[in-house]
């Protein structure tokens, strides 16, 4: 699976701060059914790596990893059966090991040197992050002007009410939402969340 692949997918990826012991399988199965299968779960918390090993063996889940700083996490990650890396910036140690690995990968940039910096290595697709803390849409329709060829995963603030207008964008695929799973929340809640999400991309 290529990266453009993992961002075409779904219109928005659920990025999991998961902060409490849950049923992973039960979980991802509900992003599945919802409609949502790509799965960033964000290595922040001692729970995610344990997460992620559940959730990349659920069929139809794509399960990946974000908040990957460096090579040491990045090697944790593959190893607990990431499908996909994500990072919230972009450095040249990091970007040549993952780019070595073959997994698909989606840094983090908020500014055209980011941007020229992952082409060097070969990259066309990005997180542009923190989305609304970097200059929100007006921003990201700027930095795309000079790149034709790049396109964006936005995230960082953005919301179920604001969503459809970053994906209206033309280089943006899809963005991550970090509104799926709060505290005491059961699964029914987070399905209908997901599911609304998912609508999106009709």
């Amino acid at each position: 699976m290529t990266v453009d692949e993992v961002m075409r997918t779904a219109p928005v990826i659920p990025v999991l701060v998961l902060e409490q012991e849950m049923d992973w399988s039960a979980l991802a199965e509900t992003f599945v059914e919802a409609g949502l299968p790509v799965l960033e779960i964000t290595l922040r918390t001692p729970l995610a790596l344990d997460a992620i090993r559940a959730m990349s063996k659920v069929e139809g889940a794509i399960a990946g990893a974000g908040t990957v700083l460096n090579e040491r996490q990045l090697d944790q990650a593959i190893d607990a059966g990431s499908q996909f890396i994500v990072s919230p910036g972009l450095t040249e140690p990091l970007g040549k090991a993952a780019v070595a690995s073959g997994v698909p990968f989606l840094p983090g940039t908020a500014n055209a040197g980011d941007i020229m910096r992952g082409l060097d290595l070969g990259l066309e697709r990005f997180k542009f992050f923190p989305a609304e803390a970097s200059g929100g849409i007006p921003t990201l329709k700027a930095l795309a002007g000079p790149f034709a060829h790049v396109r964006f995963c936005p995230t960082g603030g953005i919301r179920p009410d604001t969503a459809a207008d970053w994906l209206a964008l033309d280089p943006v695929l899809c963005v991550g939402g970090t509104w799926f799973v709060k505290p005491g929340d059961d699964l029914a809640t987070i399905g209908e969340r997901a599911r609304a999400a998912a609508a999106l991309a009709a």
